[in-house]
C-alpha cells in the first residue's frame, strides 16, 4: 500500500503512514492533505487548510512583485569618430539617465576600417566613463561585441542629488555654530577674507 511521510497541521512529523491513513487524519481535522516533497522517498505529505496555503503564496508573490525594483537599462550609441558637440550631447543623456537611477548601456559602433582600431572605441568609453564617475560607476568594462564595443554603467549613491545638496552638510554651518563664533571667525568659515588687525584695510568684496 502507498505510503506518505506525515507532517501534521502544527508542522510536527507523525511518521511514515498509508496514504489512506494519511487521509482519514487530514479528514478527522477537517482539512486538506497536500503532497509537498513528491520526489522524497517516501513523498511527504502535509496537512493543511489548501484555500488558505494557496492564499498565502499569492499574498507573498504579490508583495514581492509590489517591492520588486524594476531596473531600467537605456541605451547610447557612439561613433568612434563623433565629433565634440556630439560626444557633449550624449554625454548629457547618460547623465540624464543615470540620475534618473537608470543603468546605461554605452555601445560604440565601428563601421569598415574602424573595426582594426578598437582601442579608440576603448579610450571613449573610457573618456566617457570618467566624465561621469560623479554620479556612474562602469559595471560591466568595455567588451568587444563583434562590430560593436559595449560598457555598462549604473548609477552610484550620487546619482539623482545635486551636487549642492551633496556639498550642503560641507559648506554650511547651522545656526547654533555661527551664534557660538565671534564676527571675525565666522567670516573665516564662510570662505572670505579677514581683515589683520591694525592692517587699516578692509577686506575686498
Amino acid at each position: 500500500m502507498p505510503a506518505v511521510r506525515l507532517i501534521d497541521e502544527n508542522g510536527e512529523q507523525k511518521g511514515i503512514v498509508a496514504v489512506r491513513d494519511a487521509l482519514e487524519y487530514a479528514f478527522s481535522k477537517n482539512l486538506d492533505l497536500v503532497e509537498v516533497a513528491a520526489a522524497a522517498d517516501p513523498p511527504v505529505a502535509k496537512v493543511m487548510d489548501f484555500g488558505k496555503y494557496r492564499y498565502e503564496l499569492e499574498q507573498k508573490a504579490k508583495l514581492a512583485r509590489k517591492h520588486q525594483s524594476q531596473i531600467l537599462v537605456k541605451e547610447i550609441k557612439l561613433r568612434p569618430k563623433i565629433g565634440v558637440h556630439d560626444y557633449e550631447t550624449k554625454r548629457g543623456h547618460v547623465r540624464r539617465f543615470l540620475d534618473q537611477r537608470a543603468k546605461v548601456k554605452v555601445t560604440i559602433m565601428f563601421r569598415g576600417r574602424e573595426t582594426s582600431h578598437p582601442e579608440r572605441g576603448r579610450d571613449l568609453l573610457i573618456r566617457l566613463a570618467e566624465d561621469v564617475k560623479d554620479i556612474g560607476v562602469v559595471e560591466s568594462a568595455p567588451i568587444l561585441d563583434g562590430r560593436n564595443m559595449v560598457m555598462l554603467l549604473g548609477p552610484n549613491k550620487y546619482a539623482g542629488v545635486h551636487k549642492e545638496d551633496a556639498e550642503t552638510e560641507d559648506t554650511q554651518l547651522s545656526e547654533e555654530e555661527i551664534q557660538a563664533l565671534g564676527d571675525g571667525e565666522v567670516v573665516a568659515a564662510a570662505g572670505l577674507p579677514e581683515s589683520q588687525p591694525g592692517s587699516g584695510e578692509e577686506p575686498e568684496a
